[in-house]
């Protein structure tokens, strides 16, 4: 569970003391990017507090959600329509309720050990 973790911090770090610099064409790309890394990093734990976790299901997922949303900020692009925006709003949605379930679920494994405590 700390491994994600772990990766994401470096890649804060990396991505905050290091010189690469992204030309202005690609931000919708790397905006949807860095929302299917995060979606799948969620949906990763998630699975895991839920004892349901898959590696099979949660690489596929990863590469199948961004080069989805990929295709679309390309399609959009290429016809002139912020379509990128579809994508991002359903990440967007999906890692708020990820992130929902996985506070309830910390929160009842915390609620309930404090009860076995007594």
């Amino acid at each position: 569970m700390w491994l994600p973790i772990v990766g994401l911090l470096i890649g804060i770090a990396f991505g905050l003391y290091s010189n690469v610099t992204i030309p202005p064409e690609y931000m919708h790309y790397l905006s949807i990017a860095v929302l299917a890394a995060l979606d799948t990093l969620f949906g990763g734990l998630r699975a895991h507090l839920q004892s349901n976790f898959d590696i099979t299901v949660f690489v596929s997922g990863f590469f199948f959600n961004t080069l989805l949303a990929g295709g679309l900020a390309f399609l959009g692009i290429y016809l002139g329509i912020d379509l990128y925006l579809a994508a991002i709003f359903a990440f967007g949605v999906r890692l708020f309720n990820n992130m929902a379930i996985i506070r309830r679920i910390l929160f009842h494994r915390l609620s309930s050990g404090k009860q076995q405590d007594i």
